[in-house]
């Protein structure tokens, strides 16, 4: 197996005989370096098959190791920040047997799931959360008196947000018992310095110069006011010292005792220096670990942004396995269309919260710089600087997950549609997204965003509607949301010339007399083949594409509706609050009542799965909705 630039090392198998961290402690420190290379054998091999994220959780290899190592977990909390970098974590957890089901339907989930193991904290899938979660888990074991543990994880990236240090700020004010490792992969330090930080925060916290720093501080507080200067002096020249090698000033202002930095990849720096924390630090402690992303897979080592996320691969080579053709995603055709409307408008920004290939958005990046923003993991403050560049006349994109957009309703809603700000949102993953699961599914966004006054809410049914309604958007003049799926398109020939559509009309695509099928965004297709197949059996389905979920083309559905009978409407979304709320409550405003059935998701979070297997099991799949008109009209 090609692990690194060299030969496989021969091995005991020693993963095999680990059911939980109780059997991880009764090894020796030569057998947990061995164990590491089987979790990354393991790792990668199941990761090669199922897709996954390879880069993270190869770079905490040692450092789920240790962690486990030294503290008493379960009992002793362990929150993993994100949660897409616990493969090891779960591998050392008893989910050997079934890792092989890795982010399959019904299989483990690629995040913590407390359904799964007692060791798993909390359930998440997002970024910078975990110093909240462990300090409220801090602060009630100060209150109970309940006597252990809490240590959160968190790489470099997840600190861009504000949140972590929101939760920093809290947590150092209220001196909590709370260990925060920092995982820094991208700083680059030389053997130099990191052994020298390395031995500084071993020492540093060892017994013996504790004792040693409490004795002197004892002696020197008992001289009054000129043993305090003495002090004050010894505490400044240790902090300068620190802070010439480390970064540590920062945390320590937060009221944080700062360890590090020190490599994450040697096991016999880690495994003592999270053993003195553990043991003889009281109040919050921030340790500042050094990883490589990728650690022992030379093509992730080498390229860890691409090795992030990946779907199934071949091992020898890195190359991601052969897929079916298929049409262009949706990703794909928004990044490309916005490089085509900014090439004659020089108004157009683009923006992401640190997601500018997943986005689509490098390409804009690569051809516009000087118009291209990628603020970090913060979409709170990506929205209200959206808001900002329009308030100064820019025509600012917001390229953004579903799922994360969440995080910034808020900003949404105050910084942007009040003052009714020209921000055109392009809300990629919208609908179920796959094997990422319930943390990533973007089902919400529409229940969130249809309340929201000012605000133009577009859903495409292909990949060319895609890119008339950015171009749309960004020429409307107001807030707006583009809503498109994780995904291919459909394959549809794309207009040479791109069009603004009339805001708030739908169009006619097929007539009926027996029923109205109203499918939202990427359920039109589906809802045509339905009516196809209807029609062979001598039901004839009208099918109305919306387009706009927010104005609705209420003349368009209320005049269908009355010369059918029955409406039936299909989104990828919840139903509570949805498109098919819209649709009822469009009817009930015009007097209108005629049957209505809705089809979506139901009020439960959705489990990982192929897109497809959950369209088809929430009956929103083609047949499903045949079989539900059929239903519906009793036949």
């Amino acid at each position: 197996m090609l692990l690194v630039d060299k030969e496989p090392l021969v091995r005991k198998k020693l993963l095999a005989g680990i059911g939980s961290p109780q059997d991880l402690r009764e090894l020796a420190l030569a057998d947990l370096e061995d164990l590491a290379e089987e979790l990354r054998e393991s790792i990668i091999e199941t990761v090669a098959e199922t897709g996954g994220h390879l880069a993270p959780s190869l770079g905490v290899v040692e450092l789920t190791l240790a962690l486990h190592y030294v503290f008493d977990t379960p009992k002793d909390k362990l929150i993993w920040d994100v949660g897409h970098q616990a493969y090891a974590h779960k591998l050392l957890t008893g989910r050997l047997a079934r890792f092989h089901t890795l982010r399959q339907y019904g299989g483990i989930s690629g995040f913590p799931k407390r359904v799964e193991s007692e060791y798993d904290t909390i359930e998440t899938g997002h970024s910078s959360t975990s110093i909240s979660f462990g300090a409220g888990l801090a602060a009630a074991d100060r209150i109970r008196k309940n006597r252990r543990k809490v240590v959160a994880v968190i790489g470099d990236g997840a600190m861009t947000a504000g949140m972590a240090f929101e939760a920093l700020n809290h947590a150092g004010g209220m001196d909590e018992d709370l260990i925060v490792v920092l995982n820094d992969n991208e700083m680059s330090i030389s053997e130099n310095v990191g052994a020298l930080s390395s031995f500084m925060s071993r020492r540093m916290t060892g017994k013996t110069v504790r004792r040693l720093r409490d004795h002197v501080e004892e002696r020197l507080l008992a001289l009054s006011t000129v043993g305090e200067n003495i002090l004050a002096l010894l505490r400044k020249s240790e902090e300068c010292t620190k802070a010439f090698f480390t970064p540590g000033m920062l945390f320590e202002a937060l009221k944080f005792k700062y360890v590090g930095p020190i490599s994450g990849h040697q096991l016999e720096d880690l495994i003592p220096t999270l053993t003195n924390v553990r043991d003889h630090n009281h109040g919050p402690v921030l340790v500042h670990v050094i990883t490589t992303k990728g650690k022992g897979y030379v093509h992730a080592e080498r390229q860890p942004g691409s090795y992030h996320g990946v779907g199934s691969f071949d091992i020898a080579s890195g190359k991601p396995r052969a897929q079916p053709e298929a049409a262009p995603s949706y990703t794909k055709i928004f990044g490309q269309t916005l490089c085509r409307i900014a090439e004659t408008n020089p108004c157009i920004v683009g923006i992401t919260a640190a997601m500018p290939d997943g986005t689509g958005l490098a390409p804009f990046a690569a051809a516009f710089p000087e118009r291209f923003f990628d603020v970090g993991i913060a979409e709170q403050h990506a929205t209200t600087f959206a808001a900002g560049l329009a308030l100064a006349g820019m025509r600012p994109c917001l390229a953004v997950y579903s799922s994360f957009m969440q995080r910034a309703m808020d900003q949404l809603i105050h910084d942007v549609c009040l003052p009714n700000l020209p921000v055109t949102i392009a809300l990629d993953r919208s609908g179920v997204v796959g094997e990422d699961g319930p943390t990533h599914h973007g089902v919400f966004d529409l229940a969130c965003l249809r309340p929201v006054p000012n605000l133009t809410l577009m859903m495409p049914a292909d990949e060319n509607e895609l890119q008339h309604m950015l171009y749309t958007a960004l020429n409307l003049g107001s807030p707006a949301v583009l809503r498109y799926p994780r995904g291919a398109g459909c394959g549809v020939a794309l207009d040479a010339e791109l069009k603004a559509l009339p805001v708030g009309r739908g169009e006619l695509l097929r007539a009926g007399s027996d029923l109205l099928l109203l499918p939202a965004g990427n359920r039109v297709h589906p809802a045509l083949a339905a009516a196809d197949r209807l029609a062979r059996a001598g039901i004839q389905a009208a099918v109305i594409n919306p387009r706009f979920l927010k104005p609705l083309d209420e003349g368009l559905i209320c005049a269908w509706a009355r010369k059918t009978g029955r409406v039936l409407t299909v989104e990828d979304g919840c139903i509570a609050g949805g498109f098919g709320s819209a649709v009822m409550q469009c009817l009930q405003r015009h007097g209108l009542y005629v049957p209505v059935r809705t089809l979506g998701y139901q009020d439960a979070f959705i489990e990982q799965g192929p897109q497809a297997t959950l369209w088809r099991e929430a009956g929103i799949d083609s047949g499903g909705i045949e079989q539900s008109a059929l239903a519906f009209l009793k036949r």
